[in-house]
C-alpha cells in the first residue's frame, strides 16, 4: 500500500493478486451471486485507487479493504431491497437438484444457516460474517464496522444467542 500511495501504479496488481479471493469471498458471503460479488470486488480495487491517499500506514490494511467491501455489499444490497422483481434466492442462483438423501439434508441445513444469518439485523449479520466466515478479530472488525470491540462482542453474543434459538432444530443434541 506503501508503494501504491507514491504512485506506482504496479503496486495495485499486486493488491489484487493477494487480496481478490478473500475479498470476492467476503463479498460472495454477503450478495450469495458469484458475479455480483466479482463486479463489487472490482469496484472495491477501484475504490481503493481512488481513496489511496486516505490509508493511514499506521492501520492494518485488511480492515480498511473489507471495509470498503462490506459499505459496497450494503449499498448493493439497499438497491437490490428497493426493486424487488426478483428474489435474493432466485438471483443467488442455488440449485436444488441434489438427490441424496445426505447430500439434500447438508443442502438444508446450510439453507437453514444461510436464511437465520440473513434474517440477523445488519449490525449482528455483518459481525457474524466478518467472525466466522472471515476469522476477523474483535478489532478488526471494530476497524470494518467502525464501531468499537466492545460493540463486536456485544453484537457477536447476541448474533449468536438468536442463531442457537432460529437453528435449534440442527444444534446437536450431546
Amino acid at each position: 500500500m506503501r508503494r501504491l500511495q507514491s504512485g506506482e501504479e504496479a503496486a495495485l496488481a499486486a493488491l489484487m493478486v493477494r487480496w481478490e479471493l478473500p475479498v470476492k469471498g467476503l463479498l460472495m458471503r454477503f450478495v450469495h451471486h458469484e458475479q455480483e460479488s466479482a463486479d463489487l470486488a472490482q469496484e472495491t480495487f477501484v475504490r481503493v485507487w481512488e481513496q489511496r491517499a486516505k490509508f493511514r500506514q499506521e492501520s492494518a490494511f485488511r480492515p480498511w479493504l473489507f471495509a470498503i467491501s462490506v459499505n459496497l455489499a450494503r449499498n448493493r444490497l439497499r438497491w437490490w431491497r428497493r426493486r424487488p422483481e426478483v428474489t435474493l434466492d432466485a438471483w443467488s442462483g442455488e440449485s436444488d437438484a441434489e438427490t441424496s438423501v445426505d447430500a439434500a439434508e447438508s443442502g438444508e441445513r446450510a439453507e437453514a444457516v444461510r436464511s437465520a444469518v440473513a434474517a440477523l439485523p445488519r449490525a449482528l449479520r455483518e459481525a457474524v460474517i466478518l467472525a466466522e466466515f472471515e476469522g476477523l478479530s474483535h478489532a478488526e472488525i471494530a476497524t470494518t464496522t467502525g464501531t468499537t470491540a466492545k460493540a463486536v462482542e456485544s453484537r457477536l453474543y447476541r448474533a449468536r444467542a438468536s442463531l442457537r434459538q432460529s437453528l435449534g432444530k440442527w444444534m446437536c443434541a450431546d
